[in-house]
């Protein structure tokens, strides 16, 4: 999987993942009101909003980036409705040559783990037929629990070619809440990271890079160029730039020398985009996508200055 996503950098020259992180508030009149129109302010309109949200906006990007990342939460919150949306959205970006990071940061041991793992990274057994469910190449996990929570998805990291990115040092406000504590003479983020490296070390790909990443917060540069030291080969996975406040000057130690290392994701700089004054002088609400189209761009570039 790492392998397949710096080659999809490296042809894009774009190191962005689009988070597709849906709000009702967020999207633009016309479809919401089409939406309720056939099938009334419901859960069921919400996923049909959703789904054609997400697909106008990859249809206008998927030239330019190498992945998305939808966040589970968005969709669930709606039920069966909304997840028929999300598996939607994942499969439609799929068929569109993206990669696709399932943002579900799931935690938890033994079978439960396996379970998880099974539906969204591996395959489902029932009886002596199997199936894929959610069609993601790599997923977020939350790693509180110890190892493991994370061995069931290394091995089918190993079997079916998939990716993890571990919670490492989050871009929240209070992520050294925790994330800072002291432990033993190093922050637990540093010791979390050792553990990331130490996982990812059986799942080295061509390229040199683990399938095995880190999320890591563009809020903390610091901390983040002492976790590249660390973590030499994980590959980071990046929230906060943009409308978390984290600019491109932000994010050099984020990236290895060879210009590889880290992906930058942006949500609702890119799919929001519509609402931003700059956008709005050059396209009109009904061609939303097109902002999200010109925010990639402008963002592309904004990051090809310090890489």
């Amino acid at each position: 999987m790492i392998d397949r996503l710096i080659k999809k950098i490296e042809e894009t020259q774009a190191p962005i993942v689009v988070g597709l992180d849906p709000r009702l508030n967020l999207i633009p009149k016309h479809i919401k009101e089409e939406a309720y129109e056939i099938h009334g302010k419901t859960p069921k309109a919400a996923g049909e909003i959703f789904y054609r949200f997400n697909k106008e906006i990859i249809d206008t990007i998927y030239d330019l980036v190498p992945a998305i990342k939808p966040q589970v939460a968005m969709y669930e919150q709606y039920g069966p409705e909304g997840m028929e949306a999300y598996i939607k959205t994942i499969d439609y970006a799929k068929e569109k040559g993206l990669i696709v990071i399932g943002d579900i940061k799931r935690s938890d041991i033994a079978s439960t783990a396996e379970a998880y793992s099974q539906g969204h990274i591996g395959r489902v057994e029932i009886e002596e037929e199997s199936y894929t469910v959610f069609n993601q190449d790599a997923i977020t996990l939350n790693p509180y629990l110890g190892v493991d929570s994370i061995e069931p998805y290394i091995q089918n990291c190993k079997t079916y070619d998939k990716g993890l990115f571990i919670l490492v040092k989050t871009s929240n406000p209070n992520s050294g809440e925790f994330q800072d504590l002291d432990v033993g003479g190093e922050k637990l983020y540093e010791r979390v990271g050792r553990s990331v490296n130490q996982w990812g070390a059986q799942l080295i790909g061509k390229k040199g890079y683990s399938q095995v990443g880190a999320v890591v917060g563009a809020t903390h540069p610091e901390q983040a160029a002492d976790l590249r030291k660390l973590m030499p080969r994980s590959y980071f996975l990046v929230p906060g730039y943009g409308a978390q406040g984290a600019t491109a000057e932000d994010l050099k130690g984020y990236f290895n020398q060879d210009g590889l290392g880290a992906i930058i994701n942006s949500s609702r700089g890119i799919i929001a985009a519509y609402r931003n004054e700059k956008y709005q002088k050059q396209f009109t609400e009904k061609e939303f996508a097109l902002s999200s189209r010109e925010a990639v761009i402008d963002m592309k570039k904004d990051l090809q200055r310090i890489r």
